[in-house]
Formats: structure tokens, C-alpha cells, sequence
């Protein structure tokens, strides 16, 4: 039986002190079964908002014909869960960052749910939307926490495949809601459908009761005595499960917070201020391009999918669904490959190739093969397959880049731009398919995804095989 390591003392009394040292114990932690637990029950969590973030584009073509929705209609119905999620995404960040990150992941799941059975009860687009709105704050509101969370727990060496394994519930939360409801909704309708999403909103009750609260978060909110407590019951649980003892910390020394970049004044302390001053505002401004133009290419192309399918070529809802869910599958493989990839090809390098091949395989799309199903099948799966890959990476990226002060709130200003560009993607995409130019459709997109290829080699850092308090002090 081996025994659990000493108290560290809470010196140097400082908090960013003290977050050097929890990360120090946090770099010695093997991985083991007491991180994949962790990871289960969070990334159940993610799992099922990524369901209910897709389910909307499923029922799409039969709420169409159930309320006689026009264009207009049918765009808005697309997107307010979006704009839900791009608020909910700001207000997380903000409220993670100074309540904590585990009450606010708990909080979204139970909301959500409660949500999807509202969506059971309405009769007409307008509850729906007002419903889809409040669903969105809690979809939006979640994903970056608990991708900040996941950050958090982790260690440096191999940093980017365990969460980036971790991430993966989300594309493949978007999978299984694709495989569920090109099922279910033929055979029972759209209800049904929003009533099974519902039931998971019990992991709230185990999120709360199981997963700890970030050491490295309390540590910076001057809750010393339970950052240490937390991090020895962490370490404690890791040698019961190991049964071995763990190494000793390696020595660090405390980094001031991060100034404004001139050399004088006081360094910032949390808050959007710091988010754009110093080194962060780069930082954030491209971040912020990264995920507009990724999730523009997403949701422009997998949201429209189904109708551009049944509309353009004459398929029927279930074919329709059938060949967008062979896109969504692509692009599950498409993560699963660059979470395996990740740390040895880097995170710069992986976002800018991966925007690269979607930006040409939806050009060629857009100029020589948009005439028939099959074609659009084809080369959207491969556009998928790179597009849903970077995004991914972004999931990894974002959280290293900032500290723990502003972290949550850094990742979810990156989940608002990816918010919007889900707003903009689909609108941009309705108004140019309105004008009947299918091939133009592409191309757009093509141009967007090269925007963020562009951008990520002309400002991205590297951070691969770095720890959290070295990369942002």
C-alpha cells in the first residue's frame, strides 16, 4: 500500500504561485483510469449537446411541410438555436471563469434537456424558435467550458490526443444525431426524436457528484486550502488506481500575469480587457478568425445538406438524410485522425493544412463536379474530412493559449465567433442557393476555409508539448 504524497504548502503564497505548483503535480500524473472516467462523464456531457446542436437539421424538411415554412422561415428556424449559442457562449466563459468550471457544465446539460421536451410540446415556428433560443444558450455555453475543464486536468506530454480523444464526442455526438434521426424521423416523426434527447439530462446529478472542480481555478481564486485538498484527493485516487507511488514535482518558479505588452503598469487581472491587450490580443483576434471561418464551412455546408439534396436533385428524406449523414460520418474520420496526429504534427500545422485541402476539394466541388448528387456525396465527405478536422484542433488549441484567469472566458469567445460563423454560414449559403448558383455555393466556401488556412500561417503559435502555465502566465 503506498501512501499519499505531503501536503504542499501553499507557498509562494501568491496564486499564480500556487497554480505553478498544481500544475507541477499535474505534469507528474500518469494517465490512467481516474482521467478516463473524468473524460466520460464530461464528455457525455459534450456528447449530447452536439446531438441536440444537429437535431434541427433533421427535422428541418419535415417541419418545412408540417408548418409551410418559406426560405425565410426555414433560415431563421436554422439559426436562432445559433444565435442562443453564441450568447450562451459569452455569458459561460464569463461565469466559468468566476463560479467555477464544473456548476456551469452541470447547469447546460439540465437545461438543454428540459428544452428538448418544450420542443416536444410546440405546435408552431414560434415557440419553437423561443425555445431553440434557450436551448442554444446552454449548447453554446457548455462546449468551451468543458473543453477548458479537460485542458485543465491534463499534462503537457501527450496533451493533444487525450483531449482531442475527449473531443471527439462532439463529432460524433453530430454523427449519432445524424445516424438517430435519418432513422427516427421518417418512422415517427420529429417529436419523438427531441423526447429521446431529453433523457440525458440526468448527468448533471453525476457531474456534480463525481468530477472535481479545477485545483488550477480554485488555486487562482485564492481558494488555496481547497486547491490542495482537491489536487491531493486527484493524486490520491491515481496511486489507489496505479498502485504506485508518484514522483516528485519538479521545482518551477511562479510567472507574474502576463503585462500589456510595454514593460510598464500593473499586469491586467481577468476579463476581456486582458483578453485583448499584451500578447492575448493576437492571440484572440486570430483565434477568432479560425473558428468563424471553420464553422462557417461547417454549418454552411451540413445544414443545408438535406434540402440541397431533396430540392436540387430530387432525393427523398430518406435518401436526403441518408447521403448528409455520410458526410458527417467523413468527418468523424477526419477527427480521429488528427487527434492521433495532433501532437507530433502540431497544432499550427494541422489547422493550416486542414483548411488548405477542405479550401480545394470545395473549389473543385464549386468548378467541375456540382452536377449531380453523387459528385456533391463525394467531395463534400472529403471537404468533411478536413473541415471537421481543424475544428477539432481548435477545441485543443484554444484553451492552451490563455490562462487560467481569462481561459473559459478565451475559449468561449472562441465558441461565440464559431457561433456566429454557424449564423452566417447557413445564411450566406440560403441566400445564394435561392438564386439557383449550386456551384457558387462551393466556391464561397472554398474561399472562406482559405481565409482561415491564410490566417493561421501568417499568426498562429505553436504550444504542443508545452505546459499550460509556460505557454500563458
Amino acid at each position: 500500500m503506498t501512501m499519499s504524497p505531503p501536503r504542499a504548502s501553499a507557498g509562494p503564497a501568491s496564486a499564480a504561485g500556487l497554480a505553478a505548483a498544481i500544475g507541477a503535480r499535474f505534469e507528474r500524473l500518469p494517465l490512467c483510469r481516474w482521467h478516463v472516467t473524468v473524460r466520460l462523464l464530461v464528455g457525455a456531457v459534450t456528447f449530447f449537446e452536439a446531438f441536440d446542436q444537429l437535431l434541427i437539421a433533421y427535422a428541418l424538411p419535415e417541419l418545412r411541410a408540417e408548418w409551410h415554412l418559406n426560405t425565410g422561415h426555414t433560415t431563421a428556424l436554422m439559426t436562432v438555436g445559433s444565435v442562443g449559442m453564441l450568447i450562451g457562449a459569452l455569458l459561460s466563459g464569463r461565469l466559468a471563469d468566476r463560479i467555477g468550471r464544473v456548476r456551469i457544465i452541470a447547469g447546460c446539460i439540465a437545461l438543454s434537456s428540459l428544452c428538448n421536451l418544450a420542443l416536444t410540446l410546440c405546435s408552431s415556428p414560434e415557440p419553437f424558435m423561443a425555445v431553440r433560443f434557450v436551448q442554444g444558450l446552454a449548447v453554446g455555453g457548455e462546449v468551451p467550458v468543458a473543453a477548458t475543464f479537460i485542458a485543465e486536468i491534463t499534462r503537457a506530454h501527450q496533451r493533444g490526443r487525450f483531449v482531442l480523444l475527449y473531443e471527439l464526442v462532439f463529432p460524433a455526438g453530430l454523427t449519432a444525431g445524424a445516424l438517430l434521426a435519418s432513422w427516427l424521423v421518417p418512422l415517427l416523426g420529429w417529436r419523438w426524436m427531441f423526447g429521446l434527447a431529453a433523457i440525458p439530462g440526468v448527468l448533471c446529478i453525476l457531474i456534480m457528484r463525481y468530477v472535481p472542480e479545477s485545483p488550477r481555478w480554485l488555486a487562482d481564486h485564492g481558494r488555496h486550502d481547497e486547491a490542495l485538498a482537491t489536487m491531493e484527493r486527484i493524486e490520491a485516487r491515481v496511486e489507489k488506481i496505479t498502485r504506485e507511488p508518484l514522483p516528485k514535482p519538479e521545482p518551477v518558479e511562479a510567472v507574474a500575469p502576463a503585462g500589456d505588452g510595454t514593460g510598464a503598469g500593473a499586469p491586467q487581472r481577468g476579463g476581456l480587457r486582458e483578453l485583448l491587450s499584451g500578447r492575448y490580443r493576437k492571440r484572440t483576434l486570430v483565434l477568432g478568425v479560425l473558428w468563424f471561418t471553420g464553422y462557417f464551412v461547417n454549418y454552411g455546408i451540413t445544414s443545408w445538406l438535406p434540402t440541397i439534396y431533396g430540392n436540387r436533385f430530387g432525393l427523398d428524406l430518406s435518401e436526403a438524410l441518408l447521403y448528409s449523414t455520410v458526410t458527417s460520418c467523413a468527418g468523424l474520420v477526419g477527427c480521429f485522425v488528427v487527434a492521433i496526429t495532433v501532437d507530433r504534427v502540431g497544432r499550427r500545422a494541422t489547422v493550416i493544412w486542414c483548411l488548405g485541402a477542405a479550401a480545394v476539394s470545395l473549389a473543385l466541388l464549386g468548378l467541375f463536379a456540382g452536377g449531380s448528387a453523387t459528385s456533391v456525396l463525394i467531395w463534400t465527405s472529403v471537404a468533411a474530412v478536413f473541415f471537421f478536422g481543424s475544428n477539432i484542433c481548435l477545441y485543443l488549441y484554444t484553451p492552451e493559449l490563455f490562462p487560467t484567469r481569462i481561459r473559459a472566458l478565451g475559449s468561449s469567445v472562441g465558441g461565440a465567433l464559431n457561433r456566429l460563423g454557424i449564423i452566417l454560414g447557413p445564411i450566406v449559403v440560403g441566400a445564394v442557393y435561392a438564386g439557383g448558383r449550386i456551384g457558387t455555393v462551393f466556391l464561397v466556401l472554398g474561399a472562406v476555409a482559405l481565409v482561415g488556412s491564410v490566417t493561421a500561417f501568417a499568426g498562429a503559435e505553436e504550444t504542443a508539448g508545452r505546459r499550460l502555465e509556460e505557454v500563458s502566465p
